[in-house]
């Protein structure tokens, strides 16, 4: 997460320290220096979302499809001078850095509920000041650059960790990213995601080398000065009272700059002083109020030592290199063959999150756009935990009997303060004979186990009696019929206009390019449709998790946003249903869409009835949209409002999208 202010102070105060560098030329000089390797430069991915998301629309979902081309005109830029990128994800949360992720997701929240409170007052979508991660990117990003053949690591510990060693023992050109802890770390050249130009490949570099000039330090001073700085291991509260002490004592104090600058300037004036070694180190740690722990300084400034690499303020036969043979050891699962898969399928971004429950018994969602004050609508959080306990079930083997550990989950939702973890019991999915053993869906290959993956995956969400049903749609369309249904189930405020609006959704979606929803306009935004928006896109993330922990009964390519989902196509869809518009306006004129509109809707409603859950017809009208005229209707679309859907067929899946294979096993 980087040192507070470094980065705008190596822009601002220290100018030698920030070069305009070309890319290509970079890496024609690689080649000519190394012949036998390629120029490679290593992605902080995470600092970069913000970047690579530019659609115009943010609010309403994701503009998906957008965000892949986007993805992949910037790799072709790269691939277009010869640079292979290399992609690197935070793959968990260390116990380190759990404080400063509460104090972030609950920042996030307050500027969420301006984001609702603008679009309530003004209808519309807020500028790009007010821009918020859409729901679930990270997540999605990693898997569609791995889609597009990217190598993409998700991390076992600290990313920024992981990237600068990465950068140091590959010999890579630079890091590409945006924190302030790349200019810590003795590792390869940094260069900044904000002011790269792609048409150019022209960015910034920050030398460690200028800025040790500017503040008369050596490279060896670095980690002792980003800690008495305050970082992810020192905390700043601690240190209120050294810094004081330091302006006191500073030549390097002027007026006109900030106290932070001011603070950062007359840190570096204390740490000159310092001589580079352990028994300097101790002797600091006993002079700096520090409380309890004595220790902090020592392990903040270790934290900086790359593998291979020593420092003058480490005993030599100290290293970094967390020992992850221990993680076996006091992790939930204590089979290794179950463990080591899982880890590898972590580490190559093919699973998603099954390996923190497997290992530390621990979870994160962070924030969606959820309005706090629709009380018709729960957090995602909740909607979503029943089969979040099913999936802790089928991952620890609960109905094998015996004592089994509750779920950590730190989940972000109105009403929880994230003062101390939920603890979530697993509850067995209801499975005639009983779960499956986890090497039985992973392992175990023949037709007789890709069923028992399917059915086991449809029991997490309460579908496995609708096995057959959805076996015969296409892949992408049966996860999304899934998620739909266990949504209306789950949900009971949704409506029939809700339905009709997902289901026109994916039907029009279909043959769309990302052009064409680019241009799609829409004349307002309803808040409403935004949380459902957003309700939806974690869903996505639930079937991902199902997916991976019941060995793949569908690739995972198929349960990608871009597949089923785009934020402006379902506003408009919404807001079409909700003013009662015809299946013909809802479905844009496409009479072969109108026989699988009603099947599908025929099979999420039936699958609803067998849960006695009647969807019911609550139209809330056109008080978000004025103006709007309907076209002519056709005859053959003419349907007037029920209060209740009554599925018309006997098959419900007859004409809907068929496909000929099975669910696939993993790729």
């Amino acid at each position: 997460m980087g040192i507070k202010g470094l980065q705008g102070f190596v822009e601002r105060i220290c100018p030698d320290a920030c070069r305009t560098v070309d890319l290509r030329e970079m890496a024609e000089k690689h080649r000519v220096n190394h012949p036998d390797f390629p120029p490679v430069i290593v992605v902080d991915a995470m600092s970069c979302v913000r970047y690579w998301y530019t659609p115009e629309s943010w609010v309403c979902g994701g503009q998906w499809r957008e965000y892949l081309a986007n993805l992949e005109d910037f790799i072709k830029a790269f691939m277009a001078a010869g640079i292979k990128l290399v992609f690197y994800f935070d793959g968990v949360i260390e116990k380190k850095k759990r404080h400063e992720w509460i104090r972030r997701r609950l920042q996030n929240n307050k500027e969420i509920a301006r984001i609702f409170q603008f679009i309530k007052t003004h209808r519309k979508e807020p500028g790009r000041e007010m821009f918020t991660l859409v729901s679930a990117l990270p997540t999605f990003t990693r898997f569609a650059l791995k889609w597009l053949g990217q190598k993409t690591v998700c991390t076992l510990q600290e990313a920024d960790f992981e990237v600068a060693a990465y950068g140091l023992q590959h010999n890579c050109i630079g890091i590409l990213g945006q924190d302030s802890d790349y200019l810590i770390y003795n590792t390869c050249p940094y260069f900044s995601i904000e002011k790269l130009r792609l048409d150019r490949l022209v960015t910034v570099m920050y030398s460690r080398e200028g800025l040790c000039h500017a503040l008369g330090l050596s490279l060896m001073h670095l980690p002792l000065f980003a800690c008495l700085l305050g970082n992810d291991v020192v905390p700043e509260s601690l240190l209120e009272g050294f810094w004081r002490k330091c302006l006191v004592t500073s030549h390097h104090k002027n007026n006109s700059y900030n106290r932070r600058t001011n603070i950062l300037l007359a840190v570096a004036d204390y740490v000159s002083k310092v001589s580079c070694s352990y028994s300097s180190l101790k002797q600091l740690e006993e002079t700096l109020p520090l409380g309890s722990d004595k220790t902090l300084l020592y392990r903040g400034v270790a934290s900086y030592l790359l593998p291979g690499q020593q420092s003058p303020w480490i005993p030599p036969n100290v290293t970094n290199c967390q020992l992850f043979s221990l993680q076996q050891q006091t992790a939930l699962c204590q089979d290794k063959e179950i463990f080591q898969l899982a880890k590898e399928q972590h580490i190559q971004s093919e699973n998603f999150t099954i390996f923190n429950i497997l290992s530390k018994g621990e979870i994160e969602c962070s924030n969606s756009l959820e309005d706090e004050y629709d009380t018709e609508i729960p957090g995602q959080a909740l909607i979503y935990r029943p089969a979040r306990q099913h999936i802790y079930s089928v991952l620890l083997e609960s109905g094998k009997g015996g004592a089994y550990p509750f779920i950590k989950e730190w989940f972000v939702y109105f009403g929880n303060p994230l003062q101390q973890p939920e603890l979530i019991e697993p509850v067995e999915p209801s499975i005639p004979g009983g779960t499956p053993s986890l090497k039985t869906l992973w392992f175990d290959k023949g037709p007789d186990v890709e069923k028992q993956r399917y059915s086991t995956f449809l029991a997490c969400f309460h579908l496995q009696d609708r096995m057959e049903e959805l076996q015969a749609l296409e892949a992408p369309v049966a996860a999304f019929c899934c998620l739909l249904a266990y949504l209306m189930m789950q949900v009971s405020s949704l409506s029939l206009e809700d339905l009709d609006a997902f289901v026109a959704l994916i039907l029009c979606l279909k043959g769309k390019s990302a052009a064409q929803l680019a241009g799609l306009q829409l004349a307002q935004v309803d808040s409403r449709a935004v949380q459902l928006g957003a309700v939806f896109i974690r869903g996505l993330t639930t079937l991902l998790m199902a997916n991976s922990a019941c060995g793949f009964p569908f690739r995972m390519d198929d349960l990608m946003p871009w597949e089923v989902f785009d934020g402006k196509l379902f506003q408009e869809k919404y807001q079409q249903s909700h003013r009662g518009c015809s299946s013909e306006e809802l479905l844009e004129g496409n009479e072969s869409l109108y026989t699988p509109f009603q099947n599908l809707k025929s099979f999420i409603c039936k699958a609803c009835l067998a849960k006695k859950r009647t969807i019911q017809s609550r139209p809330r009208g056109n008080r978000f949209i004025t103006g709007t005229q309907q076209r002519e209707f056709n005859p053959r679309f003419q349907q007037t409002h029920r209060s209740a859907f009554i599925p018309p067929y006997h098959n419900p899946v007859r004409g809907v999208l068929w496909r000929n294979p099975r669910p696939q096993g993993k790729k």
